[in-house]
């Protein structure tokens, strides 16, 4: 087995325990401009549309049902308080791909695949249009992303692309000894402030008449659709459910999505001195073409936030925020980013957090109906939902209204994913993906026999 860029270009172990010491276990984004809170629901309510979570899911789902029916009075309950889970911890790239990036949807999908990108395409151009409409302050940059090649098995992999630049070209791009090739889509993700979206979809939404209650968790549908909550009960026509990795309200959808923790470190504000060692001028966003891949960004006042690799899943599905302060990630993380940048040694992470990710075993959003098409849901984002949240609200909202569209003939629309086993096949089967992905990174990319039996399954972790 090869070992990786990574591997042999280690920095030294002072640099790494270095710049960790004095970062805050908060993610970035709600830490520098926190939503704001809105009330517990106290007494019964009715509503036409209920929304269960307040991500990015519930609140599209809530600004599209007004935009689409303004008379249709809707209410949306979250547990906690609005993005506070994956909405506000993500990296903050807002991609046109719904099938998480093109290889996986032409593998799923290839007769409708046109179909499918460009509809990922118009819906991320009606998010732009709509922070435009609303005068939205969510730092909307639509930069690209620029995949590189940090192994010399990846450069073939970007070679043949249109938007495809070699060594000197990329490192043109940003200064990086890890890039030996790369490929920069200038129009197809935009960056966004994750905590900023949450709060200016908030706005929109109330703004269109949408009624928000924070620390108000749903804990059991009834079959007439009155939804308990601990103080009061909201009794309504039709439920949306957008509760990501956390428990839902339907048991069909218990195997269809694991939480797997993702970890992110953010530096403090880099000088101009080290911006210029840097470049980054066109301030796209960055992943490379591993399995374990690292997925990183500039921030409005040049932070480097930088992310992925080391995805963590927990015996059992558990999502806890004893698992967010995992120290070897970090570890690891801060010794990436310095072989990435060794020009930036010295640099001080402000933060570190993680947070699951609701991963479907088709690497994308799932679609479905219960209770006679009065409840829609959708699952299974994979951490690729900051766009495809739009997305699957217009869908969701499509099959409460009974509406034939583009949308709903989708096959990737109307298919499911196959369901992870139970435990303790779950934790088993988990971790030997995780375990032979790494070592097709150390192997020129080439996938074991496992691997290939998952992909003929319909359950390729390709990413």
């Amino acid at each position: 087995m090869d070992s990786i860029v990574f591997e042999r270009d280690v920095p030294p172990r002072e640099v790494i325990e270095a710049s960790l010491v004095d970062s805050v276990l908060a993610p970035f984004w709600l830490d520098s401009a926190p939503p704001p809170s809105y009330p517990t629901l106290e007494s019964d309510v009715a509503a036409d549309l209920l929304i269960v979570g307040g991500g990015y899911t519930g609140l599209w789902s809530a600004v599209r049902a007004k935009e689409r029916n303004p008379e249709k009075s809707v209410v949306l309950i979250e547990m906690n308080g609005i993005g506070w889970a994956a909405s506000g911890r993500n990296g903050g790239f807002c991609d046109a791909s719904l099938t998480h990036g093109r290889e996986n949807g032409l593998t799923r999908w290839p007769e409708e695949f046109d179909e499918l990108e460009r509809l990922g395409n118009k819906n991320l151009d009606e998010i732009e249009q709509t922070v435009s409409r609303y005068g939205m302050d969510v730092e909307f940059e639509r930069t690209g992303t620029l995949s590189v090649a940090t192994e010399p098995h990846q450069i073939e992999w970007v070679s043949g692309e249109p938007v495809a630049l070699n060594e000197a070209e990329v490192r043109k791009q940003i200064n990086s000894p890890t890039y030996l090739a790369g490929a920069w889509e200038k129009d197809t993700t935009a960056l966004v402030h994750p905590a900023k979206l949450v709060s200016e979809l908030a706005r929109v939404a109330t703004e269109l008449g949408v009624l928000i209650y924070e620390q108000t968790p749903a804990e059991k549908v009834r079959r007439d659709l009155r939804v308990v909550t601990p103080r009061a009960t909201v009794t309504a026509k039709q439920i949306i459910l957008a509760t990501n990795a956390y428990p839902g309200l339907l048991k069909r959808n218990a195997l269809m999505t694991v939480p797997v923790y993702d970890y992110v470190l953010t530096t403090e504000p880099l000088s101009a001195k080290q911006m210029k060692s840097i470049g980054w001028s066109a301030r796209q966003g960055v992943s490379d073409l591993s399995n374990q891949f690292h997925y990183y960004r500039l921030t409005a006042d040049n932070r480097i936030l930088f992310g992925g690799y080391d995805a963590v899943y927990h015996f059992g599905g558990r999502v806890s925020p004893d698992y967010e302060d995992r120290r070897e990630s970090f570890e690891l993380l801060a010794s990436h980013f310095f072989t990435t940048f060794p020009q930036l040694a010295g640099v001080r992470f402000s933060h570190r957090w993680s947070g699951p990710i609701d991963s479907s075993s088709r690497f994308c959003a799932f679609f479905g109906t219960a209770r006679k098409n009065r409840i829609a849901y959708a699952l299974g984002f994979t951490g690729l939902g900051v766009g495809a949240s739009r997305f699957a609200a217009d869908v969701m909202l499509d099959h409460l209204d009974g509406s034939d569209t583009e949308r709903t003939r989708l096959e990737m629309v109307r298919s499911r994913p196959t369901p992870f086993p139970p435990e303790p096949l779950a934790s088993v089967g988990i971790n030997l993906v995780r375990w032979s992905m790494d070592r097709a990174d150390h192997n020129k990319g080439k996938r074991n026999l496992f691997l290939r039996t998952l992909d003929a399954m319909g359950m390729g972790f390709d990413s």
